[in-house]
């Protein structure tokens, strides 16, 4: 794959993932709002040091719902399109003989994995919930679970490739993914917990704001993996066509 194949699948991957945003945008907008906002009114009604004359709102809530949400959630998708898209042009021809359509979806079904495993451990909280002091602490193994998890995935595959000759394909496969789910529940049992629920936060709430973002995250993955197969698809198609046509073109100029 050369460098001209290899850029326009970027431009690509960063639309898929500005489109794929739009779509994650929705869902966060009507899904993940309601619940940060009732969230922020059940912090504000059990705040005994909150005041209502000193404290200046640098960026109104109003904003940080809309341009500050829709900012986000774009920049993160453009850029993490990006990175998917570099990932593919690695991953094309060396997992398997699967197309572009097929590889984007499984680079997307890894992505949302790679998420997956940190939050299943240290899930996301709205506003009220999670302790101040902690929050270092809590980044830290979040971030130290998703390195896990990727460094895990790729120790599956790898295993899975190399018995696959013995095994088979499926066999190997199961294999491999038995191990990687034992792996991360032996990670889970020796990674500390938090459990930072203040008394009379809604718990109800607290799992639809989580199921919300990691709505955020389904749609995001799975609008990326097929705009992007699509999109590599025919590109990949038509750099086998040039090929193909170089290729008939040389004996005939010789």
């Amino acid at each position: 794959m050369n460098s001209v194949t290899i850029r326009n699948l970027l431009v690509r991957g960063m639309l898929a993932g500005l489109a794929a945003g739009v779509l994650a945008l929705v869902i966060a907008y009507f899904l993940g709002e309601p619940r940060v906002d009732a969230a922020i009114a059940f912090e504000e009604a059990h705040s005994h040091s909150h005041s209502h004359g000193d404290e200046v709102e640098v960026v109104s809530r109003g904003m940080q719902s809309t341009a500050g949400l829709a900012t986000g959630v774009l920049v993160y998708g453009v850029a993490l399109g990006g990175i998917a898209a570099l990932v593919f042009c690695f991953a094309l021809g060396r997992i398997g003989r699967f197309g572009a359509r097929a590889t984007a979806v499984l680079v997307s079904g890894a992505a949302l994995l790679v998420y997956l495993v940190p939050f299943l451990k240290y899930p996301a909280n709205p506003p009220a919930v999670g302790d101040p002091d902690t929050i270092g602490q809590r980044t830290a193994l979040y971030f130290l679970m998703m390195l896990l998890g990727i460094l895990l995935a790729v120790g599956a595959t790898i295993l899975g490739r190399r018995l696959a000759p013995k095994l088979g394909n499926w066999y190997a496969t199961v294999a491999g993914g038995t191990a990687f789910v034992v792996a991360v529940g032996i990670a889970y049992a020796f990674l500390p917990a938090y459990d930072n629920v203040p008394h009379g936060f809604p718990g109800t709430l607290l799992w639809q704001f989580r199921l919300s973002t990691l709505a955020v995250q389904l749609v995001l993955w799975t609008g990326f993996g097929l705009i992007f197969g699509h999109l590599a698809e025919r590109v990949v198609a038509t750099r086998a066509e040039e090929a193909g046509t170089t290729a008939e073109a040389a004996p005939v100029a010789t």
